[in-house]
């Protein structure tokens, strides 16, 4: 479980972060976590404070109830796995090499990776639909393939918690439905930021809205993502409505 207690940063003077405070947990309610808000909002900004590429001036982050300032990097690499925006790489690595290094966490200085390793990262390129490219060359692959690689490596590492932002960027919308399923089906607490309403409505079980850097709704997002708040947060206008097939709602836009 992630909970992040009144997280603030300023940049250059400028309060990114204005004490945004969020949890997650396994339970229904909270196991899916959407993290919403139109660009520049803070949603990338709070979730790097969370798996601690950057440092807020205040507030503290708790995984699994201990301050994750007093965890050791690599504990913490067992039980949060993360898949960033940008991930490329200028060396020569292939697909399974990236992939096996999400398996990094459980080995000591100079061990090899086993059969079971290599098990585990051929079981998560499966599940995003790359086992056949495990010997390509990554840095050769298009910007949704790595995308997906990058899962898989996060799938690997097997970790309670997965930390995703924006994961459906540059893939199609059969592969935003396909990676959007494989996370869903992930056995612990997921935190993710999205740009796209309908995919929260569709997968999240609860989110929190972020504008310029506070919170400003939260909740089941049947519940929050309502066209008053959307033309609040987005200042767009919307009508959010039912799907007759599966009673599902979604959101359409309008000028």
């Amino acid at each position: 479980m992630i909970q992040a207690n009144e997280l603030k940063l300023e940049i250059e003077g400028k309060k990114i972060l204005k004490g945004i405070s969020i949890a997650s947990d396994d339970s229904n309610e909270k196991k899916f976590i959407g993290i919403l808000g139109p660009n520049g909002s803070g949603k990338s900004t709070m979730l790097k404070c969370i798996y601690r590429v950057m440092k807020a001036d205040s507030g503290t982050v708790y995984l699994n109830g201990t301050d994750i300032n007093d965890i050791p990097v690599k504990k913490s690499a067992r039980e949060m796995s993360v898949v960033a925006q940008h991930n490329g790489s200028n060396f020569e690595y292939t697909v399974m090499d990236i992939v096996l290094m999400g398996r990094a966490p459980y080995k000591k200085l100079l061990e090899q990776y086993d059969e079971k390793d290599n098990e585990l990262a051929m079981e998560a390129l499966k599940k995003v639909g790359m086992d056949s490219m495990k010997d390509r060359v990554y840095s050769t692959l298009s910007g949704g393939e790595q995308q997906r690689i990058i899962l898989a490596r996060a799938l690997a590492q097997d970790a309670g918690t997965l930390i995703m932002d924006e994961p459906t960027n540059h893939l199609d919308i059969k592969y935003q439905l396909q990676i959007m399923n494989v996370v869903k089906e992930h056995k612990g607490a997921i935190i993710c930021a999205l740009h796209d309403l309908n995919l929260a409505l569709t997968y999240c079980s609860y989110v929190y809205i972020l504008k310029q850097g506070e919170l400003a709704f939260e909740g089941r997002p049947e519940e929050v993502i309502t066209a008053e708040n959307i033309y609040k947060v987005y200042e767009v206008k919307a009508k959010v409505l039912t799907l007759e097939e599966t009673g599902r709602k979604y959101v359409v836009y309008y000028s």
